[in-house]
């Protein structure tokens, strides 16, 4: 288990759809470890396989002192909105109301194979919503309204995380993944 570094907001990656899972094996249960360690120590309460570079469909959270993973997920949502402040390892000290689905069901495999279905509501629902849809490259801002949007980007912008490369002229750093990433480049 590595601790990685989390992958920000300019990254390629964050915005590309990742490819399924198809092998269960040694590195993929690497891969979840070090999702979770890196998750933990970050801390949060999810992290997708794209935010530390890995273009596949894995992600893990930990929720109301549950710890989970899920690999390949599919979901479906209530009609029964919430709202609730959501931020994103990918965006250091960015918080805005969110529109979810109040509850979710998630279904998928573990890192053996294993069929696995999850269904939360609120923060849960919430976490497996996000965390889904970072395997699509769709980011939490992408669910702000036009308004919120400007606003985080105002932000982000303004943001020392951003700002200082920015103005150096610097692009986000990229760094190679210690997992095979099945011959896409990022």
């Amino acid at each position: 288990m590595t601790i990685q570094p989390i992958r920000l907001f300019g990254d390629p990656v964050l915005v590309t759809p990742c490819a399924l899972v198809v092998d269960f094996d040694k590195e993929l249960r690497n891969l979840v470890a070090d999702l979770t360690q890196t998750m933990q120590e970050a801390p949060g309460a999810g992290l997708a396989a794209p935010q530390i570079g890995v273009p596949l469909r894995v992600f893990v959270w930990d929720v109301d002192d549950e710890l989970g993973h899920l690999i390949n997920p599919t979901l479906d949502l209530s009609e029964e909105m919430q709202e609730g402040e959501e931020g994103c390892l990918s965006f250091p000290d960015l918080r805005y109301e969110t529109p979810r689905a109040f509850r979710a069901v998630a279904k998928g495999w573990n890192m053996y194979g294993e069929p696995v279905t999850v269904e939360g509501t609120e923060l849960l629902a919430r976490a497996l919503q996000h965390e889904s849809d970072h395997l699509d490259g769709i980011l939490f801002i992408d669910k702000l309204s036009k308004e919120d949007r400007k606003s985080a980007m105002k932000e982000i912008r303004e943001s020392e995380w951003f700002g200082v490369a920015a103005s150096q002229g610097i692009s986000p750093i990229v760094k190679v993944s210690p997992h095979d990433t099945f011959g896409r480049s990022f």
